[in-house]
């Protein structure tokens, strides 16, 4: 991972853990929940590692496509919130296609 990328993944992993759960997160709460844990695990894991094993980048590209598939279902705050989680997964994934 570069720099500039361990940077914007840092930053960004900040900006998620002060955020408040959004509302009127809809019949879809659940799964956006589960979706928000794994992908936050998944950064905790990058930043302990400072690598993701293969399996994770597995459940992460699940995660994103299980997001891309609802995020246009999300009113205006949930969807930044999520859209967030998204970034990051993206950002991980890149880490952990790097050498």
């Amino acid at each position: 991972m570069t720099p500039t990328n361990d940077q914007d993944l840092t930053r960004l992993w900040e900006i998620h853990q002060a955020a408040e759960w959004p509302v009127d997160v809809g019949s879809r709460e659940g799964e956006l929940m589960t979706l928000d844990t794994v992908v936050s695990g998944c950064v905790t894991y990058f930043f302990e590692e400072r690598e993701l094993d293969p399996q994770r980048v597995v459940i992460l590209e699940d995660c994103l496509s299980d997001l891309e598939a609802v995020l246009p279902e999300l009113s205006e705050e949930p969807l930044d919130y999520f859209q967030r989680v998204k970034q990051l997964g993206a950002l991980l994934l890149e880490a952990g296609r790097q050498p």
